[in-house]
């Protein structure tokens, strides 16, 4: 093979990523939740919000997701209030994101029915604190549908997230976080 043959070899193996379709799926209508709530807490400090953002792309294995903190809903007005206000700082920090990887991205194939489990690891960002966080991700697959779900625990401490004396005995230090999310193939 000659010099030019294998310039241009190299550069259509350096391009054929990008020439091949991405596979990327997404919704718009994630299911974040997240309980905070202290064992002998006599209430609930949890809540929802069902906006969020996940895409995953597996020809890359990169995964991101995101949520707006105001969207969470709370049972109590006065619980989302102070969540925004004096915890969450949501006018300063309005989102929370996950951007990383899918570690083991050859267990997964979402052409066929099945479960499967994978690791995560990437960089979550809350309250303007960024840290490393590892997981895994449940992916399901049932004919055309696929549906994903990770679970995981967030000190509040470690973003920044000060626990006043007067409600330590409600609130946990550490929450408990589930996203889930039905996926479409992206266009």
């Amino acid at each position: 093979m000659n010099y030019a043959s294998r310039l241009s070899l190299f550069f259509l193996l350096a391009c054929l990523p990008a020439l091949l379709p991405a596979q990327r799926y997404f919704t718009r209508n994630a299911k974040a939740y997240f309980d905070a709530t202290n064992k002998n807490s006599p209430e609930r400090v949890e809540a929802t919000s069902n906006s969020g953002t996940l895409v995953v792309d597996i020809t890359s294995g990169r995964v991101e997701a995101a949520v707006l903190i105001k969207g969470f809903l709370f049972e109590k007005a006065l619980m989302q209030e102070h969540f925004n206000e004096n915890y969450l700082e949501s006018s300063k920090f309005p989102k929370a994101a996950f951007k990383g990887k899918i570690d083991d991205l050859s267990k997964l194939d979402l052409s066929k029915d099945g479960t499967y489990t994978v690791g995560l690891s990437g960089d979550m960002s809350v309250h303007g604190q960024t840290k490393a966080l590892q997981t895994s991700a449940t992916f399901t697959v049932k004919g055309k549908e696929i549906s994903a779900k990770a679970n995981f625990p967030i000190v509040l401490a470690e973003y920044d997230i000060e626990i006043p004396s007067a409600v330590s005995d409600k609130l946990a230090k550490q929450a408990k976080v589930e996203i889930s999310a039905n996926l479409e193939l992206m266009k």
